[in-house]
């Protein structure tokens, strides 16, 4: 069985250790790999390892909106146009309120969009159910073609 990896896809440095802590926090342990734009995050997906093998593929996707070079929401068109690529879970996970980010996140195929809480308590306990739920309960389509 393969080591459950998740990509983080989150610009701000601040965001990324709270991010870290409460996974840690949580007791999820899984290897975090982390892309600081959505460049950084297209590249992990869609670049072949050194071997020219593609990679693995991360078991979760938690991405943020607003970044730099490429937003949040072009990452997930690319994710959902690959057939590779098509079924991975993806959560929203941003600050934004707004509701059309929450309608053109889900309308592009998002499997989740969460609030990230101000208060740390809160945002631990979101992160230890999203991790919960996303490595532990849910059953991921079966794996086809490739």
């Amino acid at each position: 069985m393969r080591e459950k990896v998740i990509l983080l896809v989150e610009d701000n440095p601040k965001d990324e250790a709270l991010m870290l802590r409460a996974l840690q926090k949580g007791n999820i342990l899984n290897t975090v790999i982390v892309a600081h734009d959505g460049v950084e995050a297209l590249d992990y997906l869609f670049s072949a390892a050194t071997d020219g093998t593609l990679k693995p593929l991360p078991e979760l996707v938690l991405l943020d909106l607003k970044m730099p070079k490429i937003d949040g929401l072009e990452v997930l068109k690319h994710i959902r146009a690959d057939e590779r690529t098509r079924f991975l879970p993806v959560v929203i996970l941003t600050t934004s309120s707004e509701d059309q980010d929450r309608l053109n996140g889900y309308r592009l195929g998002a499997n989740s969009y969460v609030r990230k809480p101000v208060d740390f308590v809160q945002f631990s306990e979101a992160v230890g159910q999203l991790g919960l739920y996303w490595l532990v309960l849910n059953e991921p389509p079966p794996h086809v073609g490739g």
